[in-house]
């Protein structure tokens, strides 16, 4: 039983995305565990859904800095954030790759990574919002050891004591022994034998069959090399159940694996599935953490 009350915020996201309906319906049917309510942050009156605009980036903007705000105050223990358009808050001055790292920012933390679960698969973000054509360079031992620790802390705060994380490589077949890449030579295989002094760590291993080996429980997590590695299979095995978590944080944050949907929003088609799975882990992980 808890002793302690916890108070997770929502926000809704751009008000003109299917994020206000998808967290009233997710509200509506969820069923939170004793002790724990639900704070939602932002409004979307005077906002048509499937009209974005700049005023609806700015209201959710000002949502996730009241969020941030009331995080650092520990007025909340958690935030649920709902799905927000990238482009749209860049034009109205949000100077942040997306809110995962405006939530670090806020917190002044640097040692942060992306991580998404859903079903029976678990993936980490050692590269996330970087164009592809930068991810081998951007690749190192210290970047790879310090995600999988990451991700092996999330796995034990769920109850995991001793996690096992398998380790994609970057190149097909994990290179093929140096003919199609020596990423896994150099980099990832030294990073591998850092992080097995720590945890239980396998690889680097071929991307191609990972996710599969991860789904069937071979392994509790994957540790993904880039953003799409990990979450094309996350969406593939999970799409209405991913939840996206942000790693690191002094505080926790999840959200929904989805976007804004404007092509959807107010149609009643979008599912509120991954947002009312997004509250639930919210409050697995703050309880797990407060206690």
């Amino acid at each position: 039983m808890i002793s302690r009350p916890l108070r997770i915020g929502v926000t809704l996201g751009d008000p003109a995305g299917i994020g206000p309906e998808v967290v009233a319906a997710a509200l509506d049917s969820i069923v939170l565990p004793q002790g724990v309510s639900v704070d939602v942050i932002g409004s979307a009156d005077g906002h048509r859904a499937g009209r974005p605009s700049a005023d609806s980036a700015r209201v959710a903007f000002a949502a996730m800095e009241e969020a941030a705000r009331r995080l650092l105050l520990g007025e909340i223990q958690a935030v649920v954030t709902g799905p927000v358009c990238k482009h749209a808050l860049r034009l109205v001055g949000f100077d942040f790759p997306g809110q995962t790292e405006f939530f670090a920012a806020r917190a002044g933390v640097e040692d942060f990574a992306m991580c998404l679960t859903g079903g029976a698969l678990t993936v980490a973000l050692v590269t996330a919002h970087v164009p592809l054509a930068r991810v081998a360079g951007m690749l190192s031992q210290e970047e790879i050891v310090r995600v999988g620790r990451l991700l092996q802390e999330f796995l034990i705060l769920r109850g995991k004591k001793n996690p096992r994380i398998a380790v994609a490589g970057l190149n097909p077949h994990a290179g093929e022994q140096g003919d199609l890449g020596s990423e896994e030579i150099h980099t990832i295989s030294p990073a591998v034998a850092r992080l097995n002094q720590i945890g239980k760590f396998v690889g680097p291993m071929p991307p191609d069959t990972i996710f599969h080996k991860a789904v069937e429980g071979d392994f509790d997590a994957v540790l993904c090399m880039y953003h799409d590695q990990g979450l094309i299979p996350l969406k593939l095995h999970a799409f209405h159940e991913g939840v996206n978590v942000t790693l690191g944080l002094p505080f926790i944050r999840t959200s929904p694996d989805h976007g804004t949907a404007f092509d959807i929003a107010g149609l009643g088609l979008a599912r509120p599935d991954s947002m009312r799975q997004a509250i639930r882990l919210a409050a697995e992980l703050a309880r797990a953490r407060l206690f």
